[in-house]
């Protein structure tokens, strides 16, 4: 007998992180996406995997990812929304075997569909498994700080990351490879992805310039976590950008705080 799919780690991760990203205001109206990679033998616990109850088309070909599963918000839906009808607001679907078409196995109930950025997501998941096996989310959100940052700061990734890199101690340790960035491009279309996709062999969090981010990561706690720190260290830039800054943390210092958490960092990022 399987269990009951409401109560599965995957579905309530699910819901607790998008409530979490709407309640601190990262993701208003039905702004964000999220897409996590499932295991097929902790499913299977809960959905018979030879039932599917509809194909949609993906718009795109995905052949690295047939057969894998991913839960994934719908497209149209409010992440305020999810926590109280997850049946509604989610879905889990299988890449099928054409590489083009996604198999709904759970979900999207009333005739809904995956979010329009799935192609982004699912050319980000291929870049990183290629990467890490074990990156296995992609999170789209519209963290505040990081957004006000992208109208007053240059949108250069050494610049950028160097900014966010002095406005914590922590921030070299967590994001060491730095931030990607992306100029403004239109957003639910496969060259964005593409875009997205090329950046993500280098970066685990890209910023969409005047939009938003997407990050990755080995699970749901981590990649909120990432992007998180990211957004705090915005916070902090946009709190003291136009003030005089009497205290820095200085490049020597975070080459020091890098090699002391052995993390691998971006050294052409830095000023030594």
């Amino acid at each position: 007998m399987r269990k009951n799919i409401l109560k599965a780690p995957f579905v309530k991760e699910m819901c607790m992180t998008t409530a979490n990203m709407y309640r601190i205001g990262w993701d208003e109206r039905n702004g964000g996406n999220v897409s996590y990679l499932l295991d097929e033998k902790e499913v299977s616990k809960y959905l018979n995997l030879n039932k599917v109850i509809r194909r949609i088309p993906t718009g795109f070909e995905a052949k690295e990812l047939i057969g894998k599963i991913f839960i994934v918000t719908g497209r149209g839906k409010y992440f305020k929304n999810v926590e109280y009808s997850p049946e509604t607001n989610l879905g889990i679907v299988r890449i099928a075997n054409d590489g083009t078409t996604a198999e709904l196995l759970w979900g999207f109930e009333g005739g809904g569909v995956f979010t329009s950025e799935f192609p982004a997501h699912m050319m980000s998941h291929i870049a990183r498994l290629k990467v890490d096996p074990e990156n296995r989310v992609v999170i789209h959100t519209h963290p505040t700080h990081t957004l006000a940052m992208n109208f007053i700061h240059d949108l250069d990734e050494k610049k950028f990351t160097h900014t966010l890199w002095e406005m914590c101690t922590e921030c070299i340790a967590v994001f060491p490879e730095g931030v990607g960035v992306l100029p403004w491009m239109l957003c639910g279309t496969n060259s964005i992805g593409e875009a997205t996709a090329n950046k993500m062999k280098d970066f685990r969090v890209v910023v969409w310039g005047m939009h938003g981010v997407y990050g990755a990561g080995k699970d749901l706690d981590e990649t909120f976590g990432l992007i998180e720190t990211v957004e705090k260290a915005a916070q902090i830039y946009v709190l003291t950008c136009n003030r005089p800054r009497i205290n820095t943390i200085k490049d020597e210092q975070m080459q020091e705080l890098a090699e002391y958490f052995k993390v691998n960092y971006r050294k052409d990022f830095l000023n030594l």
